[in-house]
């Protein structure tokens, strides 16, 4: 038996053990609990990213019908083109199957147009890309009415670029650079031009720099009436090759070879021509165009004998938009828009005609905003105004007279959606939630696909009556946001800073890893594009490579410097004549912004761009005193004298006019004053910012003498797509910040 003090020391003992046990056993809980949270936050990978585990789910795309109340898609298995009601969402009816349609060679095609009649449905197949935007095609027209299909063409090539006639009675396309002609009533195919060729001469298509930068890839139109084919005919001839090598583990490599203008160089020359398809004659327009102009926009208007031509001079600061007669040739001026710097041609496409008025979208007040013009020319009033950007002109509607847009009119990192008539009341806001709202419309903005989405949260897809009624939740990523919760990514903090100039507050985002210490000093990746009229800070859902990063132990921020959207013109031009110069500094003092956070190693800062967020990683790194320890520059810009025309004299004009601003912003320039380790990399088929750039870059960092590690793709383009290249890509990336931070 034990005694008194015994029991007691037993009692205490086993106290202690208690005591012992119950923290070793809350020990252990914590351990499973981090670790099971270590599980939880980090159960995702780089694949999962590449590999579209986050990606949002859209919708089939809509091609709406010429009344605006009906819309078409392919069926799931591309067989069929099938006709929906907008109200309803139900199929109405059947335009082509390939099961059922006579003489069809076929069993599945890759694309489609419906007439405005709908009575033909062209398809095609065995698409080929040629450069971003444009591609020829193997096309075929379906008789709707007759159920049977033939070839589009005799012609052994491919076609590009059909257009139906507004009476849907004809098809013009483009074989060859030569424009063609198909009349369905006569089964009949005629040539409408004939001096197309390769490299020289172009007809209704447009060269590469028009396609790149204008964003244009068909200059032709038919007039109201479908008596007249009106399009630009560009002479490239004396435009300088660039050619470059394609491997495609061949024995001997061949080459591919274009006509790209670089700046300063000579462009091609372009004449607005008409054809008068009854009397088979073609008449070119007098247009009072600079010999280097640009021609980035033809249209009618509702008047057959009013064709609108839109040009710009070569420095793009003066727009012209001529009403020509296309028989009598002449030409008069209807609306000139002139700018200290440049005239954004993105504009281009917000003339809309309504009867006997047309909308333009100018920054003569500070702000781009929506105007109203007659016919003759004279303003008729301001649409919208206010301390912010219209950022888009979504739709009009003649009948009503409404037109819709959108806006970023709550934030810069905001976007809303407007509806307004343009004779009385004020604008109604159709977009309820806060966040990045965009919208497509039917024709005549009867009906429209709204997509919301923010920060947090991924697209919500909804259709709309025009007024602004929801109809019908199309897509709610209801999956998606299961796999955000089960996999808890990180969600951005939104920042202000201030710039370089210490006045100016510039927008940003902070992403932190899960298990973030505020008592710890983390590396931190700065990603941007930083290039004029972008933004990489807005409140829309994304997830991109980076986020792997945060399972790196890694902090990632962006930050949007002078230059950037929706802040209006002058913040917006502020880096005119002088590119790399603000964007740089501003992502040094971002730089020097997050190295003051107390949980922010300031000697482990890096920065990382594609394009000319490559570009401006390498001014950045040569301008930066050695903040950035380590840079990532993807296909950068290394001097705007390799850069085309179009992009690079619309910000810094030519290297004649502007001599110190090119030497100012050049990395080949810099290329002694890089700090820092670097990583370049490069596409060799890059027909953009061609492999050149990278070259002539690693020449000048091997004269000074500075160390580097350089690697390529090879045979991919500026967008390094496809195949394992981009997954490959970016694990060489992280793994390169890893080792550098």
């Amino acid at each position: 038996m034990l005694t008194l003090r015994e029991n007691d020391r037993y009692r205490t003992d086993m106290k202690r053990i208690r005591s012992f046990v119950t923290a070793l056993a809350a020990i252990v809980v914590c351990i499973f609990s981090t670790l099971e949270s270590r599980i939880q936050a980090q159960d995702y990978t780089l694949q999962d990213i590449v590999g579209g585990k986050f990606s949002e789910r859209g919708v089939e795309e809509m091609t709406s019908s010429h009344d605006g109340n009906y819309y078409y898609q392919a069926d799931g298995e591309r067989r069929a083109v099938v006709k929906y009601a907008y109200a309803s969402g139900e199929a109405v009816d059947t335009l082509f199957n390939t099961r059922t349609a006579r003489n069809c060679t076929f069993d599945t095609f890759q694309g489609f147009l419906v007439s405005p009649d709908e009575n033909r449905v062209l398809l095609y197949r065995d698409r080929e890309q040629i450069y971003r935007h444009s591609f020829k095609a193997d096309y075929y027209y379906h008789d709707v009415r007759r159920n049977m299909v033939r070839r589009l063409s005799d012609q052994p090539s491919k076609q590009m670029i059909p257009l139906f006639s507004p009476d849907s009675k004809m098809v013009a396309y483009v074989v060859d650079n030569n424009i063609f002609l198909t009349k369905f009533d006569f089964d009949t195919e005629s040539q409408v031009t004939r001096d197309g060729a390769f490299n020289s001469v172009i007809n209704g298509a447009t060269d590469w720099v028009y396609e790149e930068e204008f964003a244009v890839t068909r200059l032709m139109e038919f007039s109201p009436d479908s008596k007249l084919l009106a399009f630009v005919r560009t002479d490239e001839s004396a435009v300088k090759e660039f050619s470059f090598q394609i491997y495609n583990q061949e024995l001997y490599p061949g080459f591919r070879r274009f006509r790209y203008p670089k700046a300063g160089e000579v462009n091609a020359t372009v004449e607005c021509r008409v054809f008068d398809i009854a009397a088979r004659t073609t008449r070119t327009m007098e247009l009072p165009l600079d010999a280097d102009g640009y021609i980035p926009r033809i249209a009618f208007t509702p008047n057959p004998e009013q064709l609108a031509v839109m040009t710009l001079n070569r420095d793009q600061n003066r727009f012209d938009m001529y009403f020509v007669n296309p028989r009598s040739t002449v030409a008069r001026l209807i609306l000139r828009e002139e700018s200290d710097s440049y005239v954004d041609p993105e504009w281009l496409s917000a003339i809309r005609f309504m009867g006997d008025r047309f909308t333009w979208v100018s920054e003569r007040d500070g702000y781009s905003h929506i105007y109203l013009y007659g016919l003759t020319g004279t303003l008729q009033k301001q649409l919208t105004r206010g301390s912010y950007d219209v950022t888009a002109l979504l739709a009009v509607d003649e009948s009503s007279q409404t037109i819709w847009y959108q806006a970023a009119d709550e934030s810069p990192l905001r976007r809303n959606i407007y509806r307004l008539n343009i004779n009385k009341g004020e604008p109604q806001k159709l977009s309820p939630q806060p966040g990045w709202n965009s919208a497509t419309f039917s024709q005549q903005g009867r009906y429209f696909v709204m997509r919301h989405s923010d920060a947090r949260s991924p697209a919500v897809i909804t259709l709309h009556e025009g007024s602004g009624k929801q109809l019908r939740l199309l897509e709610d990523n209801a999956a998606l946001r299961k796999e955000l919760a089960a996999a808890n990514l990180p969600e951005r903090e939104f920042i202000t800073l201030p710039a370089a100039d210490g006045i100016t507050q510039l927008n940003g985002w902070i992403l932190k890893p899960w298990d973030f210490n505020p008592a710890k000093r983390y590396p931190v990746v700065m990603v941007q594009y930083s290039g004029p009229n972008s933004q990489e800070v807005q409140d829309r859902f994304s997830v991109s490579w980076y986020h792997a990063l945060l399972s790196e132990g890694m902090i990632v921020a962006a930050v949007d410097g002078r230059g950037t959207a929706a802040r209006g013109a002058a913040f917006r031009k502020s880096t005119y004549l002088r590119l790399g110069i603000q964007e740089s500094d501003d992502q040094i003092a971002a730089a020097r912004y997050l190295g003051s956070l107390p949980y922010v190693d300031d000697s482990r800062i890096g920065i990382w761009g594609w394009s000319y967020g490559g570009y401006n990683v390498l001014m950045s790194m040569s301008r930066g005193s050695g903040i950035f320890k380590a840079g990532v520059a993807i296909a950068p810009v290394t001097d705007w004298r390799f850069y085309d025309t179009v992009y690079t004299e619309r910000f810094m004009r030519t290297p004649g006019q502007n001599h110190d601003g090119y030497e100012l912003g050049s990395p080949l320039a810099l290329a002694e004053q890089l700090e820092g380790k670097l990583l370049l990399i490069h596409g060799t088929a890059d027909d953009n910012v061609h492999l050149q750039h990278s070259i002539e870059y690693s020449s000048a960092l091997i004269r000074a003498n500075k160390q580097f590690e350089m690697f390529y793709f090879p045979d991919f383009d500026h967008s390094i797509v496809g195949g394992n290249a981009r997954a490959y890509l970016y694990e060489k990336v992280i793994g390169f910040f890893i080792e550098e931070l």
